[in-house]
C-alpha cells in the first residue's frame, strides 16, 4: 500500500509558492504521492504543472477535478499538458462533485450523473490514450483530435462510491478515489465491487485510492470533536453520507484516524488488509506538535 499526502490545507489557504514548498517536503520525505483537490482557489492541474517542473520523483494527483464545469476534451488537453510538465507523473482523479455545488454555485444541470460520467470517460480516456475521439452521446459529444507531440497516457481515476460509479471506475477508468469511506466499507463494498467490474471487462486490477483524516494526538476526544467540526459538511452530502451509513458511522469523526502513535500506525496498517492500493493522509493537526507527530507516524510507515 502506497502512502501519499493530501495538500488540501495549502490548497485552501496557501500561495502558489507554498504549494511548491509543501510538495517538495512531501517528496523529500519519501511519500509516494502529493494530491490536490479542485476547490475554489488555485487551479489544481495548473498548480501540479508548476510543482512538476520543480519537484521530482513523486506522483502528482488530483482528488478530484469536477467534471460538469469542463468539457472532457478541454480537460484532456489540460491534463496532458500538466502530465508533460511533470514528466509523466500525473494521475488524474475526476468526479461528479455534488448537486449543491454544480447547480447552486455553477448554475449547471446535475442531471443524469451516471450517464454523464460514462459519456465523459468515453471522450476523455480515448483522447488521453489515442489523441482523437468521435463520440456522440445524450449528454456529451466530441469529434476532436489533440495535436500534442509529447502526449503520453496516464491513469484516470474517478470518485466512485456507489455500484454504478464503481462499475464505471472498473470498466472505463483505471480505478477509484474514495473519501469518508471506512475500512469495513472499503473491504466489503468498494474493493470487491470495482474489482469484479474490472475483471468482467478484462481490465487490469484497478487502483483503489482511499483518503481519510489522520491526527496523532493525546487528546483523542478533542481530536474527534475537531474532526466532527472540520468535516461536518460531508455528513450532509448524499454520496458520503451513504458511505458513512454503510460503515455504521454516526459521522465523519467516526471514520477519522485519531489517537496516539501506536493507535494511528495500527489503523493505517490495517487499511492494507482491506485491499486498497493507496492511502492518502488528510492531516488536520491544530498545532505544530500534532503536525510533527502525525507526519512522523506517516513517514514511519513508508
Amino acid at each position: 500500500m502506497r502512502i501519499g499526502i493530501f495538500g488540501g490545507e495549502v490548497a485552501a489557504t496557501g500561495s502558489l509558492h507554498e504549494h511548491v514548498a509543501v510538495a517538495r517536503t512531501v517528496a523529500d520525505q519519501g511519500f509516494a504521492g502529493f494530491w490536490l483537490p479542485q476547490i475554489f482557489g488555485y487551479d489544481a492541474l495548473t498548480t501540479l504543472a508548476v510543482i512538476g517542473r520543480e519537484v521530482p520523483n513523486i506522483e502528482l494527483g488530483t482528488a478530484v477535478v469536477p467534471t460538469y464545469p469542463r468539457h472532457p476534451a478541454m480537460l484532456a488537453a489540460q491534463a496532458i499538458t500538466t502530465n508533460a510538465a511533470a514528466g509523466g507523473r500525473l494521475t488524474l482523479g475526476i468526479g461528479l462533485s455534488h448537486q449543491i455545488v454544480i447547480e447552486s454555485m455553477y448554475g449547471l444541470s446535475f442531471a443524469r450523473p451516471a450517464r454523464h460520467m460514462r459519456e465523459y470517460l468515453q471522450i476523455l480516456v480515448p483522447l488521453i490514450r489515442d489523441g482523437t475521439v468521435q463520440a456522440s452521446g445524450e449528454t456529451l459529444t466530441a469529434n476532436v483530435g489533440l495535436s500534442m507531440l509529447d502526449r503520453q497516457p496516464f491513469p484516470v481515476l474517478i470518485a466512485g462510491l456507489g455500484p454504478r460509479m464503481l462499475d464505471l471506475a472498473g470498466t472505463l477508468a483505471d480505478g477509484t478515489v474514495t473519501w469518508m469511506t471506512g475500512p469495513s466499507t472499503l473491504a466489503d463494498h468498494i474493493v470487491p465491487t470495482i474489482g469484479a467490474a474490472a475483471e468482467s471487462a478484462g481490465r487490469p486490477e484497478p487502483r483503489v485510492v482511499a483518503a481519510l483524516p489522520v491526527l496523532v494526538t493525546d487528546d483523542v476526544d478533542g481530536g474527534r470533536s475537531r474532526a466532527a467540526k472540520t468535516f461536518a459538511v460531508y455528513d450532509t452530502l448524499p454520496s458520503y453520507k451513504a458511505m458513512l451509513d454503510r460503515e455504521g458511522a454516526a459521522g465523519p469523526a467516526d471514520v477519522a484516524i485519531v489517537g496516539d502513535e501506536a493507535t494511528v500506525r495500527s489503523a493505517i496498517e490495517a487499511l492494507a488488509d482491506t485491499g486498497i492500493t493507496d492511502f492518502i493522509a488528510v492531516e488536520f493537526a491544530s498545532d505544530p506538535d500534532e503536525a510533527t507527530r502525525t507526519r512522523d507516524v506517516l513517514r514511519s510507515l513508508l
